[in-house]
C-alpha cells in the first residue's frame, strides 16, 4: 500500500537579496514535523507556501491524496482544508475568547462524526475554560495564543500549520504553553507542521525533523536520526544533543531515581513519579557525556555509564573541542570532549568505549 505523504516542492527566487526557495519534502500525514532553521532560512516562506499564501509557479503541495497545487492547478487558501497559527496571536479584539472560538465554528469545514473539533474537549485541553469571557486585551500573551491555536482547530483542519507560535512569549509562558502543545500532540489526529529556530522547542514536540539552510533542506528525517547528525551546516552548539524515546520500569524509593530503559540500555534517572511503563523522552547533551576506556564503579559521582562504539570523530566549532559519535544499540549518543583528551586516550573510529552521562533532561 502506498504511504500517505505531505509532499511539497517549490523552487523559488525572490528579489530579498537573491534568496532562493529551493525545497523537496515528503512529510509523514501524523505526528509534528518541526520545520528548524536560523532566522532567514526560508521556513516562513515555506509555510506560506504550503499555505497557499504565497503563490510560487510551478509549485506542488499535496496532502495524502489530495492535491492543492501542481503544473495543473492552484487551490486557494481559503479552500484548503488548513488551520495557521502566526507569531502573534491575531484574534478579533472587539470579541471575548469565546465569541472568537464561536466565529471560527460558523466558519467550520463541516465533517461528520469523530472528525469534528469538540468544543469542550479542546477548552480543557488547552485549559481555556476561564478566559471564554475575556477580551483580547485582557489576556496574557500566552493565554491568547491558546485561545489562537483552540479557534485554528475548531475549523475542522486537516492539517495545523504553526509559525513560530512561541516567539512573542518569554521563557515562562513557552514553557507554559509547550505544555499544552504537548498534550495537543498526542490527542489530536492531524499532522502539524511546526516552524521554530528554537531547537529545545523541536527536541520538546517533534517526531520528523527538516534542516533548512539558506532556502535549502539540509536534512530530513526521524528527529532522532537527524539530531544525532554531525554533518549539518547549521551548528547547534551548546544545544547539540540527541533525543531517546524510553520506558519507565523501576523505581528506586531510597534515592528518588527512576530507571528509564530504551533500546540499546538503560539509565538512573530523577524520579518524577511517572507510572511504571510510562514512555518518556530523554535529551542527553553532548556537553553532559563524557568518554573512559574502561568501566568507572564507585570510583565517580556519575551515576550512568554506557558501553559504546565510536563511529565518527568531527571538529567542533572551537578548535580545543571536538565531537564524538557515539553508537549504542540502535540509538545513538554524541559526545564533546576536547582534542587533549582524545588524543591522551587515542580514541579512534572502532574503539569501544564508555559513555558517562553526567545529565538527562526528560520532556515530555
Amino acid at each position: 500500500m502506498k504511504t500517505r505523504k505531505i509532499i511539497a516542492k517549490f523552487k523559488h527566487q525572490t528579489e530579498r537579496g537573491g534568496f532562493c526557495l529551493d525545497v523537496d519534502l515528503a512529510l509523514p500525514t501524523q505526528g509534528v514535523s518541526a520545520i528548524f532553521g536560523r532566522s532567514g532560512a526560508g521556513k516562513t516562506s515555506l509555510l506560506r507556501a504550503m499555505a497557499g499564501l504565497d503563490r510560487i509557479a510551478n509549485g506542488v503541495m499535496q496532502l495524502g491524496d489530495e492535491i492543492w497545487q501542481n503544473g495543473a492547478g492552484f487551490t486557494p487558501t481559503h479552500k484548503r482544508r488548513i488551520g495557521y497559527i502566526f507569531q502573534e496571536a491575531s484574534l478579533f479584539s472587539h470579541l471575548n475568547a469565546g465569541e472568537n472560538l464561536a466565529y471560527a465554528q460558523k466558519r467550520a469545514w463541516r465533517v461528520e462524526g469523530d472528525g469534528a473539533a469538540d468544543f469542550d474537549m479542546l477548552v480543557e485541553l488547552l485549559g481555556i475554560g476561564g478566559l471564554l469571557k475575556r477580551h483580547p486585551d485582557q489576556l496574557s500573551g500566552g493565554e491568547r495564543q491558546r485561545v489562537a491555536i483552540a479557534r485554528a482547530l475548531l475549523v475542522n483542519p486537516n492539517l495545523l500549520l504553526m509559525d513560530e507560535p512561541l516567539a512573542a512569549l518569554d521563557i515562562e509562558r513557552k514553557n507554559e504553553i509547550l505544555s499544552y502543545l504537548e498534550r495537543l500532540r498526542n490527542e489530536i489526529k492531524i499532522p502539524i507542521i511546526y516552524v521554530s529556530h528554537s531547537i529545545d522547542e523541536v527536541a520538546r514536540l517533534a517526531d520528523h525533523m527538516v534542516v533548512l539552510h539558506e532556502g535549502k533542506v539540509v536534512a530530513q528525517g526521524a528527529l532522532a536520526a537527524v539530531l544525532s547528525r554531525l554533518d549539518l551546516p547549521l551548528k547547534l552548539g551548546q544545544d547539540i544533543g540527541v533525543v531517546i524515546e524510553a520506558e519507565i520500569t523501576e523505581r528506586d524509593e531510597k534515592w528518588h531515581l527512576a530507571r528509564a530503559v530504551f533500546n540499546g540500555g538503560e539509565l538512573w534517572i530523577a524520579d518524577e513519579n511517572d507510572t511504571i511503563g510510562v514512555a518518556i523522552r530523554m535529551r542527553i547533551l553532548a556537553r553532559d557525556v563524557s568518554l573512559a576506556k574502561q568501566k568507572i564503579d564507585g570510583d565517580s559521582s556519575i551515576l550512568n555509564g554506557l558501553s559504546v562504539e565510536i563511529i565518527d570523530i568531527k571538529p567542533d566549532e572551537h578548535a580545543a573541542m571536538l565531537l564524538v559519535q557515539l553508537r549504542l544499540g540502535e540509538q545513538v549518543l554524541i559526545a564533546r570532549i576536547t582534542a587533549k583528551s582524545a588524543a591522551q586516550l587515542a580514541l579512534e573510529i572502532g574503539d569501544d568505549v564508555w559513555a558517562l552521562v553526567k545529565s538527562v533532561s526528560v520532556i515530555r
